[in-house]
């Protein structure tokens, strides 16, 4: 494998399994620990699978177009003696000879055509780009050329300007022209779609054959970005073809629609303008008979441009910052051009939420059929799938999307066509009747509106739609209208005009209905402006971020799902407002079973994956995968032995054993011997401890303890002591307060030696912070972070997973489920510790309980070969004495 420097040994075995599994089309689960350079074995390993597959595509193409070319006479021969007047002879299935030879011989002439078109497209595709590669000229030509068609249309739109002043304006009703794009423009269905124009006629000039290409998937756009950057900078840099893609929100590159600010919105508005650009040819035709509205379209959006970002885009590598500045600068959109950009790319790098909604995926153009797809980061993936098709609406939005939208409806019925008229009362209907199951009326402020039966209800998707009255109305036509007829768009932009209570509204008598949208909203705000509710201004910029319209389509294509796949919560609290509907997808697997089924194959990849029996079981089993498919890949750490101290400790200082369970945590004395182990820890590990808690509360109330106690000054005079915020916000002061205090008493000596930060499992710091060298000489588990089980939503999980699993080696799914959340989340914060290759720590799991085999065994490879449980804390102490002995010669 070709290598940027030389690669560990571990790297050599991942990169070779890697092989394997894509060489063989298998589903492969992947772990390789944080340090031991998992993104560049990622990129090697697949990428010169691709390189061999490519080079063996095309010699067996050159191949028989060699056997084609050289065979022709012997073929003519063939096929002379098996004309209809020689004897006939049959096959074994009946057929005449010559039959039997004329059919083979299409087969493979069409096979050949389709070779020789491969070879032309490919030819011309690389022709393209060496020209551009080697032609700095072509940059520079294509943005004159844009700028020169600005000025054009300029110009022409100022002669428009003067010839029609004066003219009269025949219209149903005087609107300006921001009103007038508030109207919903006809509704077509799919059905009654007979002829396709616009983008989907460029797109067929477009339309390029996907060559075999690697789809690589991770969380945020910033390990997206840092992907790149090893792509760049690996062997494969200069020579493959990458594509970057992301949403609106990070790619668009038109000032006026990123100010929205809102995702939703920016989608909305770059649709709408885009199905301006298609509407303005009609519109031009009908200038003759009648004076059209102006349509805002995007000056971006311009196929040349986008045809030139495309080749742009394919030459280099790049990422998404240099694809959005390079959109800038040449005047195109970078969202289409990337996307354009696809059919003739080797490796393509997206978001996973991207690749796991089957509705985006076909969006942007992503065809699965015969493709690789590694999904890194992989260790939240069926948390994932689960919150991206999972919604969750509120009375109060619920409330006032109604009377936006009967605001809307009455503000414009005579301009809307009947069917939009249509869909609109329809979708009137399900609010009201959702609010309805939450025991309110949409007509009264949902925050006055008291819930006389309060508590949680699960409803299977038929329950809820029948008892809600609803399973009369076709809901997959529905969603579809909101999607296609942008109503979310066209209705925020009319509460943007009318719902703030300082807009000047005229007084004509349809008008002074829209006041009643005011008073409402108002209500609304002041409503929830109570203690514990965000305050006015909170709730005012929320309203107009977007219209909550867009948060119930969601909810409406959620109840899309087949019944026995997701249930309906009905959270009843309070008030009506406070009251929400939720719709708990508990079925991950139905949404991955397509890409699994499609791609050559799959691989889930992470630092820490494990334990593994969940992916297996809850996602590729239930996805119809056969588990000879399956294979699993895990190895240790480039680290050595020496480094890492991983113990398992089962009583304190004074004997008391650690067992944090809900019914003894709370107890004073087992908060005060988790204080007297930490002060131990303080006073013999250097630099920075971090100390996990179960949960916020648990944090809290151990903290409160210890302070009452006098133990935190004692911890004080050791270690300055930071807590976990829990506004995301904050996160960032925390950690560089953290840092400057650890560097600070590195340097100055002292008796302060640095410092403890007192976190959460599952909270800000437990994931993707890295906490190398003195800021995590020693990572600390208090108890075992089991998920609360009285929540609804667990409960209805387990009783699915006892329903439709098969118990393994004797245990209950459910109860197997409930250890695995807690040891994944034990991974992930344990895995903060060590960072690169000559990094060390110790890691101290507080609870006898992590010593049972079956617990043990669920920890990380590398970790779980090199953990020590001790009974008492004097053997772990004279280890961690150890520990610091070594740091002091280290440094």
């Amino acid at each position: 494998f070709p290598f940027p420097y030389t690669p560990y040994l571990i790297q050599e075995r991942f990169m070779a399994a890697l092989y394997g599994a894509l060489e063989a089309g298998r589903v492969g689960i992947f772990e390789s620990p944080t340090g031991t350079g998992k993104s560049l074995s990622l990129i090697c390993g697949a990428l010169s699978w691709l390189r061999d597959f490519e080079e063996k595509k095309q010699q067996e193409e050159a191949r028989l177009l060699a056997v084609e070319d050289g065979g022709q006479e012997g073929k003519k021969k063939q096929l002379a003696s098996a004309e209809p007047g020689c004897p006939e002879s049959k096959d074994a299935a009946g057929e005449p000879d010559w039959v039997t030879a004329f059919v083979q011989k299409k087969e493979e002439r069409d096979m050949v055509e389709r070779l020789k078109e491969e070879q032309i497209r490919r030819k011309k595709r690389e022709d393209r780009l060496e020209k551009i590669r080697h032609n700095v000229q072509l940059k520079y030509a294509a943005k004159r050329k844009r700028s020169e068609e600005d000025e054009t249309k300029r110009l022409l739109q100022l002669s428009k300007e003067v010839l029609s002043e004066g003219a009269g304006v025949d219209v149903l009703e005087e609107l300006d022209h921001n009103e007038e794009e508030l109207i919903l423009a006809e509704y077509e269905s799919d059905e009654e779609k007979k002829v396709v124009s616009g983008l989907e006629e460029e797109d067929d000039d477009l339309e390029e054959e996907h060559v075999t290409k690697i789809y690589y998937c991770s969380r945020t756009h910033s390990q997206l970005s840092q992907f790149v950057r090893e792509v760049q900078k690996s062997p494969f840099g200069k020579d493959t073809r990458l594509v970057s893609l992301g949403s609106r929100q990070n790619l668009c590159v038109n000032e006026e629609v990123r100010r929205l600010g809102a995702l939703q919105l920016i989608n909305d508005r770059c649709m709408e303008m885009q199905k301006n650009k298609h509407e303005k040819k009609s519109d031009e035709e009908m200038e003759g008979k009648k004076r059209r509205v102006s349509r805002t379209v995007c000056p971006f959006y311009s196929y040349e441009q986008m045809q030139f970002l495309r080749d742009e885009v394919l030459v280099e590598v790049k990422d998404i910052e240099q694809l959005v500045a390079l959109g800038r600068e040449t005047k195109a959109c970078p969202y289409y051009g990337s996307r354009y950009a696809i059919p003739a790319a080797q490796l393509v790098v997206l978001p996973y939420q991207m690749l796991l909604h089957e509705p985006t995926r076909s969006a942007a153009g992503i065809k699965l059929k015969d493709q690789v797809v590694i999904i890194d980061e992989a260790h939240n993936l069926i948390d994932t799938i689960t919150c991206i098709h999972s919604a969750e609406v509120s009375g109060s939005q619920l409330c006032c999307a109604h009377s936006q939208l009967l605001q809307y409806m009455e503000r414009y019925r005579k301009r809307l066509k009947a069917k939009n008229l249509m869909y609109i009362k329809q979708i009137l209907f399900l609010l009201e009747r959702f609010v309805a199951m939450l025991g309110g009326n949409v007509n009264q402020n949902p925050s006055c509106q008291a819930v006389s039966q309060p508590g949680t209800v699960l409803k299977s998707i038929n329950d809820f739609l029948f008892q809600s009255q609803i399973d009369n109305i076709n809901l997959f036509k529905v969603q579809r209208y909101c999607e296609k007829s942008l109503i979310s768009r066209k209705l925020f932009g009319f509460v943007e005009r009318y719902g703030g209570p300082a807009t000047a509204v005229k007084t004509n008598k349809e008008n002074q209905k829209l006041a009643g949208l005011q008073n409402f909203l108002l209500t609304l705000q002041q409503g929830s402006d109570k203690e514990g509710d965000p305050p006015l201004e909170a709730a005012n910029d929320q309203l107009r971020t977007a219209s909550p319209l867009m948060q119930i389509e969601g909810f409406l294509s959620a109840l899309t799902n087949a019944n026995q796949d997701g249930r309906v919560i009905l959270n009843r609290q309070g008030t009506v407002g406070q009251s929400s509907l939720k719709f708990l997808l508990l079925n991950p697997a139905v949404h991955f079973a397509k890409v699994v089924e499609e791609c050559r194959a799959v691989i889930i990849a992470g630092g820490t994956m494990q334990p593994v029996a969940d992916f297996r079981e809850q996602l590729l089993s239930c996805a119809g995968v056969d588990p000879a498919r399956v294979v699993e890949f895990s190895c240790g750490h480039v680290i050595p032995p020496e480094n890492i101290l991983p113990i398992i400790l089962c009583s304190g200082p004074s004997n008391q054993q650690l067992e944090f369970t809900y019914q003894t945590r709370d107890l004073p004395q087992l908060m005060d011997e988790t204080g007297r182990i930490l002060c131990n820890l303080c006073n013999v590990v250097p630099g920075g401890v971090v100390c996990f808690f179960p949960s916020y509360e648990y944090e809290k109330q151990v903290y409160a303890h210890w302070e009452k106690t006098g133990l935190l000054t004692r911890l004080a005079t050791k270690k300055k002591i930071f807590q976990e915020p829990k506004k995301a916000n904050q996160v960032e002061q925390v950690l560089v307060e953290y840092a400057k205090c650890i560097k600070r008493c590195s340097q100055a000596g002292g008796q302060m030696t640095g410092a403890l930060l007192l976190s959460v499992v599952g909270g800000k710091m437990s994931e993707g912070i890295n906490f190398s060298d003195d800021l995590g000489r020693c990572v600390i588990m208090v108890g075992m972070p089991y998920p609360n089980i009285k929540s609804p939503e667990l409960q209805e999980k387990m009783t699915w997973l006892d329903k439709t699993m098969p118990r393994a080696a004797g245990q209950a799914p459910s109860r197997v489920l409930i250890e695995n959340l807690c040891m994944k989340a034990v991974n992930q914060s344990i895995g903060r510790a060590i960072r690169h290759q000559k990094d060390f720590a110790s890691i101290l799991l507080l609870d006898h309980r992590y010593a049972r085999p079956a617990t043990l065994n669920k920890l990380p490879q590398w970790i779980r070969e090199r953990t020590q449980v001790k009974p008492a804390f004097g053997s772990a102490f004279a280890e961690l004495r150890k520990v610091r002995n070594f740091y002091l010669m280290y440094r």
